[in-house]
């Protein structure tokens, strides 16, 4: 029963996927099919949340070829907490573009969009769930294939543009991914994540230390962390409103979810990790810093982006319980808040034309109920209480004032001065785009095609509930984080027997 369950996120998206694109004659099977497997999908993600929660990490081998030979699939609570998130968020996405129909896609949409999308949320079920470092470049190179298809929908050199920018950079990193996990066999004889944790103790300083840095550039490559970050801003924005969503969601919280596997379980550390300390900082103020200079309402929201990133690296850093619980609120809270955020850009940009900040004040503003879905995630962002951003931002900052050292100093205060430039940030956003005047025409009083607005509706309720119940998934990302400080039931799971 359990490696059904382990299984089904991976293989009934890409039979669906399948099934889809032979059905593509019919948009409304389409459309059937996708929903009814993501629902079932994030029905089964949930069940793996409450079993591994209540039991521990769940594990199986496929193919009968028992660890670290086979195929390992494991689901603990961090795994199937951001498994179970990044579902809700990718069916209400789905909602959403079904919603939105063709208008910005073109006429390629109903043969090519439904399928990808199903391929792409098999990838990253499959990042989530792999036991070894070889399944996880499969899943990054299943998400690679679907996110430039997606990419690339529609019309317009900008989008094929992008896309090539996308690939070029997804492939390198997938080049260096590769020579890393073919460093990491020749130096231990396995691929196996938690037979890795084991071997790599024997393996000399100096070759752990460069497999360890190696695999931070590639997984920071996927996350989007500065210097490596230059690739996102220029490819999300192009793209419609539902795949940058998803994009922004899932594709650089999948990078961060694999840098804090790997570093945790392979490479684990007593202290501070100075190297990391310094590029959360810059990504935290780099970041921002972007966000703060566009005019372009998407290409703000991208750098947005980049810059909460450095948040989810700073629990990392710390490279002890607290920071690691709030790596995971963090992680958990952003998949929801960032997909709000661009599925409310995507609803503006259709009713007024224009994602230029300059043009939108002299538009209409969205009426009342768009300006209250755009403000609880934006506010979340900046870190408002009572948000989940909030409750994230305190448990990090909490940790961080736990330890000592100008590194960590240094990361509190690009945190707090983050968290403000982002609040101005928002505040510029609203003022342009939200605010009335009386040289701007009266609000509207459509919000336009009403699947958009209730899957956004739904997204934005996803995130007040994150506040809401901050109790139980404080809980479970404290207990996701003990697990990642003693992963010694990771590798009972996986190895049994011979654990340890």
């Amino acid at each position: 029963m359990t490696a059904w369950l382990l299984v089904a996120p991976v293989l009934l998206p890409v039979l669906v996927a399948a099934l889809s694109f032979a059905l593509s004659g019919s948009r409304i099977t389409q459309q059937v099919l996708g929903v009814s497997v993501l629902t079932l999908t994030l029905t089964d993600a949930v069940v793996l949340l409450v079993l591994a929660q209540r039991d521990g990490p769940q594990a199986a081998s496929m193919g009968g070829w028992p660890a670290p030979l086979g195929i390992a699939l494991v689901a603990d609570r961090l795994s199937a907490l951001l498994l179970t998130v990044s579902l809700a968020v990718a069916l209400a996405v789905l909602v959403f573009a079904i919603g939105q129909g063709n208008a910005d896609f073109g006429e390629s949409s109903p043969v090519a969009f439904h399928p990808a999308y199903l391929l792409l949320t098999a990838g990253v079920g499959m990042a989530f769930l792999a036991g070894d470092l070889f399944n996880l470049f499969v899943a990054f190179e299943m998400m690679l294939t679907a996110s430039y298809v997606l990419l690339s929908l529609g019309v317009g050199s900008g989008r094929v543009r992008a896309g090539m920018t996308y690939t070029i950079t997804s492939l390198t990193s997938s080049l260096l991914f590769l020579t890393a996990i073919a460093l990491c066999y020749a130096a231990t004889g396995t691929v196996n994540m938690a037979d890795l944790s084991l071997r790599m103790t024997q393996a000399p300083d100096g070759v752990a230390a460069m497999l360890s840095v190696l695999l931070l550039v590639v997984f920071g490559i996927k996350a989007a962390m500065v210097p490596l970050h230059f690739w996102l801003p220029d490819s999300y924005p192009t793209a419609p409103a539902p795949i940058t969503a998803i994009f922004a969601a899932l594709l650089t919280k999948v990078g961060v979810y694999a840098m804090v596997r790997t570093q945790t379980l392979i490479f684990p550390r007593d202290d501070v990790w100075l190297l990391l300390t310094i590029i959360a900082v810059l990504t935290l103020l780099i970041g921002v810093l972007g966000a703060i200079a566009q005019d372009d309402l998407n290409r703000l929201l991208s750098f947005v982006l980049v810059s909460h990133i450095g948040f989810m690296l700073f629990g990392l850093a710390l490279f002890d319980e607290a920071g690691l619980t709030g790596t995971v609120l963090y992680t958990a809270h952003h998949i929801v808040v960032q997909a709000g955020l661009f599925l409310v850009s995507g609803i503006v940009v259709r009713l007024s034309g224009t994602a230029s900040l300059a043009s939108l004040t002299h538009r209409a503003p969205p009426p009342p109920v768009v300006a209250g879905l755009f403000m609880l995630p934006a506010l979340a962002l900046a870190g408002i209480p009572p948000t989940s951003g909030f409750v994230a931002k305190f448990v990090l900052l909490q940790a961080g004032g736990e330890r000592s050292g100008w590194p960590v100093t240094m990361l509190i205060a690009a945190a707090l001065v983050t968290s403000l430039l982002t609040l101005y940030a928002m505040t510029r956003v609203w003022r342009a785009v939200f605010s009335a005047g009386p040289d701007r025409p009266a609000p509207r009083r459509e919000a336009g095609n009403v699947l958009m607005l209730a899957a956004t509706v739904g997204i934005v309720g996803l995130g007040v509930a994150i506040a809401v119940g901050a109790g139980l998934l404080g809980g479970i990302s404290e207990a996701a984080s003990r697990n990642l400080m003693d992963p010694e039931s990771y590798r009972e799971a996986v190895l049994g027997g011979g654990a340890g």
